[in-house]
């Protein structure tokens, strides 16, 4: 896109209105740019032309030289290959058991099974002649063809000996002088650092090349052998040492066939057509520059109105690629998480606005948006300003495509919810409040109703009681039939005041009178005293260790009471006979003791739990509501819970009332468990 011209960054509707007579002078401007465009690729064409001549010759020049490595290379190669092979051979005619025929030459380098390059070969010991070891025929032929050959191969012997490496003699002369293509090779053999003799070979140096120099190669190029002072060579070829030890020849290359020349030509036509294109190019972007020039204004002009826009929100928007980089903030979304634009740009997950404690949740979040998106409520998550504080955010996403339809990623409105939920926190926590207060309200009357209309009976029989004992002290009634039943009437009608007063206390939001109890001494004493009531008789098995609570005791026995009544009623209800058992034992893990009351009733429903537990819900005959109600209040009071269940022997409800223990002996349990 062409950069906006300069101007002021502020807000400039007026693009969309540029006026016409401006436009003429930036199209000439930009026509003498394209102009000078043209000259100057004119004139690069040219440079690459003659640069390509250039090249073409350097081309030729590296290519010959990496032809004469590789030459050179590949014959090194053979002819240590050649050396290891006649080196084995020498090994074996060293030996004591080896046969008085030659060797045959291991199956192994190119030079050695190639036929014709090796013309003789044989072993000479240490101190022997030639003809004394049955070494080849033809060394004494080369010998005493010239003398230069006889010294050649003296030298040979004196060298592999000395240097302990091989070497070789020639190129061979003739009788005339004349050279020959056959150089010897002597391979000397050391058996504990001593020298033993000599492997020697004559080798075609023609058949050699022949051999090596593959069929590719000598389609374009012709191979020949040449001395060190042969000044006979082309222009177009090279030479390439033979680096054999003793000798001093070379392989002279040509080139039989010229190399084409057509690259640079086709290239110079190419680039001509090309410069027509840029010529027809040329008219046809200058009618188009006025149209780019009006769709470039009205685009400055969108970019402007957007820019503002965004500016101007407060809701915050992020972009972000498929992978989860972020590729795009607004001042908004800055502003909500504290850190600048250029600190976020190219961020992957985890980002810094992420609390620490919450960076296994944001990522299955964020990579949930990434699978799937968001739903139309949008996801509600966490974010950490700079400054350490959390913000409550919702966030929309929707997917940011290219102009082709095709996703590259999503596009986030972040909008900030921390005030909202914060009402709604106190909304919640109001709520709870009332339906507590409500819950105490209702259990507050309840009791105050209790006391005031059950004090007077109590009372009476307080008094009737009283009178009883009187007349048994005047001797009117029998003393052994009445005594009993006066004195357990004014014990519980005493208790029934008693806990009357503390039900309402506790309505009354006044302080417990908690002291320690051990609940076994107490489940003891309190199913006693209830042995002779109506009701299915309860069945309690006492542990044999006590169990230690710091409770209030009326309420407390106001709790049990009210449970093993109630498992009472509804015993007789069920499809086996009634019955009532009484579980008490410890949870140490937690601290806790856990006292169960369960029944063969029909047990609770599931509609029936969400509301059992409410003041004025009763599914029971004539019954106020407030037993159950109580009884969590209760519980409550004591930091404990109570909860509800099918008990899985007798088949009906079964209540569980969880009460801390106390506070030393909980400790003094968990450490010898």
């Amino acid at each position: 896109m062409i950069a906006p011209p300069n101007r002021d960054s502020s807000l400039d509707f007026g693009l969309l209105q540029q006026s016409v007579s401006r436009q003429p002078g930036r199209n000439r401007r930009a026509v003498w740019w394209l102009l000078g465009l043209l000259t100057l690729l004119l004139g690069s064409v040219v440079t690459l032309l003659l640069y390509l001549n250039n090249f073409e010759a350097e081309e030729s020049a590296r290519r010959r030289a990496a032809d004469a490595q590789w030459l050179e290379q590949s014959v090194q190669f053979h002819f240590r290959r050649l050396e290891d092979d006649l080196l084995a051979l020498a090994r074996q005619a060293a030996s004591p058991a080896a046969s008085l025929t030659p060797a045959p030459v291991p199956k192994g380098g190119l030079l050695s099974l190639e036929p014709g390059v090796l013309l003789d070969r044989g072993w000479i010991a240490v101190g022997q002649s030639v003809a004394a070891t049955g070494g080849p025929a033809r060394w004494f032929t080369d010998a005493t063809a010239h003398p230069v050959n006889a010294q050649a191969q003296q030298t040979m012997q004196a060298t592999t000996e000395g240097l302990r490496r091989a070497a070789f003699a020639g190129v061979m002369l003739r009788a005339d002088g004349t050279p020959t293509d056959v150089v010897w090779l002597a391979v000397p053999f050391f058996d504990r650092g001593q020298f033993v003799g000599n492997y020697l070979a004559a080798v075609s140096l023609e058949r050699a090349l022949a051999a090596l120099v593959p069929t590719w190669f000598s389609q374009d190029h012709q191979v020949r052998l040449v001395a060190d002072d042969d000044a006979a060579a082309s222009r177009s070829g090279y030479r390439v040492a033979l680096n054999l030890p003793g000798t001093d020849l070379f392989v002279q290359v040509d080139r039989t066939q010229a190399e084409p020349t057509t690259v640079p030509r086709i290239f110079f036509l190419v680039a001509l057509l090309f410069l027509l294109g840029m010529l027809v190019a040329l008219f046809a972007l200058r009618r188009d520059f006025v149209k780019r020039r009006q769709v470039q204004a009205l685009l400055q002009a969108q970019v402007a109105l957007r820019t503002a826009m965004e500016n101007s929100v407060t809701t915050g928007l992020r972009a972000w690629d498929l992978q989860g980089h972020i590729l795009y903030v607004n001042e908004a979304f800055t502003r909500l998480v504290g850190f600048s634009a250029n600190e976020l740009l190219g961020l992957k997950m985890p980002f810094p606005y992420w609390p620490p404690d919450q960076h296994d949740f944001l990522v299955q979040v964020h990579e949930g948006i990434i699978a799937r998106g968001t739903s139309g409520n949008g996801v509600e998550v966490q974010f950490a300003h700079r400054d350490g504080h959390l913000i409550d955010v919702l966030i929309h996403e929707s997917p940011l495509t290219t102009a082709d339809g095709e996703q590259i990623g999503w596009m986030s409105s972040v909008l900030d919810i921390s005030e909202r939920k914060r009402a709604q926190r106190m909304a919640a926590q109001q709520q709870e409040k009332l339906e507590a207060s409500g819950r105490l309200i209702a259990v507050g009357e309840v009791a105050s109703t209790l006391a005031h209309e059950l004090n007077q009976p109590l009372g009476a029989l307080s008094s009737f009681a009283n009178g009883l004992l009187n007349r048994l002290a005047d001797g009117n009634i029998t003393l052994t039939e009445l005594l009993p039943v006066v004195q357990r009437m004014a014990r519980l009608a005493d208790r029934a005041g008693g806990i009357i007063r503390r039900v309402n206390d506790f309505a009354r939001r006044r302080e417990l009178v908690r002291q320690r109890l051990d609940l076994v001494a107490f489940l003891t004493r309190v199913l006693a005293a209830r042995s002779d009531s109506d009701g299915t008789p309860a069945q309690w098995l006492a542990p044999a260790q006590p169990m230690w609570v710091e409770a209030d005791e009326l309420l407390l026995e106001h709790l049990v009471n009210n449970l093993v009544g109630n498992a009472q009623d509804w015993a007789p209800h069920g499809s086996t006979p009634a019955q009532v058992w009484i579980d008490l034992r410890q949870d140490l893990t937690h601290g806790l003791a856990a006292l169960s009351v369960s029944d063969t009733g029909p047990g609770v429903s599931e509609e029936a739990l969400s509301s059992i537990f409410n003041a004025f819900v009763s599914h029971k005959q004539g019954g106020m509501g407030m037993g159950l109600a109580i009884c969590r209040s209760i519980v409550e009071a004591h930091h404990g819970r109570l909860e509800v269940g099918r008990d899985p022997v007798l088949g009906g409800a079964r209540f569980t009332a969880y009460l801390p223990l106390a506070p030393g002996l909980a400790q003094l349990h968990k450490g010898t468990a």
